[in-house]
């Protein structure tokens, strides 16, 4: 799997993201990269865990390691196991240049960060007594597993650049990862994913959207 070639790009909200020439898209959204991830991932998903003493994640694309980054300092006490997919692992001279230790402002963010992004791939790290994380070099369609999920963060590139990514089958086999009442979330509001995630058996909301966006999906499985 080839490296991506990639461009350093400051967003609205001061925090950094990358720019993929290949795929003609940034990984984060241009008007705000951390209020971004903190509106899709954490208070539209990990909040909503908030009374659990332990949860389960999928990320779906690594990437830059920030949602990865916030779930950990915004878990609190909770228990976090924490699993990342990722089929074009960046370069560490890549991830040097991102600023999000110092634009989240969290305490020991720049240890944290490197932790997250040191940690090996393919196995479990304990990057603290409460916070596991595993990342694993994988394009989503090869991955399986017998493990399940309390929380999915869909993170992939959109439908227009990652169609194979986006499709029916593969919300299936998202579904069938998550716990009874577990919850998934994504940036996109396209009605070709609502469409997929209904068929998969999820029960669908449209939800506001982060700065810069109207609206997006969240995802939960019946229990």
């Amino acid at each position: 799997m080839a490296k991506p070639t990639v461009e350093h790009i400051i967003t609205k909200d001061g925090s950094s993201t990358l720019y993929s020439p290949g795929f003609d898209e940034h990984y984060h959204s241009v008007h705000g990269a951390i209020q971004e991830s903190m509106h899709v991932f954490i208070r539209s998903g990990l909040d909503l865990f908030k009374a659990r003493d332990a949860v389960a994640i999928l990320e779906m694309g690594f990437g830059t390691g920030l949602n990865a980054l916030l779930s950990y300092f915004c878990a609190g006490s909770q228990r976090i196991d924490y699993t990342a997919l990722e089929a074009y692992p960046l370069l560490y001279e890549q991830v040097q240049q991102l600023n999000y230790p110092a634009e989240s402002k969290f305490p020991h963010a720049p240890e944290v960060f490197r932790k997250l992004h040191e940690a090996e791939w393919g196995s479990p790290v304990m990057v603290c007594e409460r916070f596991t994380l595993e990342k694993i070099h994988i394009r989503l369609e090869e991955f399986q597993t017998d493990k399940k999920f309390d929380l999915i963060y869909f993170d992939a590139f959109a439908p227009t650049s990652q169609p194979e990514l986006w499709e029916d089958a593969i919300l299936a086999g998202i579904y069938k990862m998550l716990t009874p009442g577990g919850i998934f979330v994504t940036y996109s509001a396209k009605s070709s994913v609502r469409r997929g995630l209904i068929a998969a058996g999820f029960t669908v909301e449209k939800i506001p959207g982060p700065p810069g966006k109207r609206e997006m999906l969240r995802g939960r499985k019946p229990c």
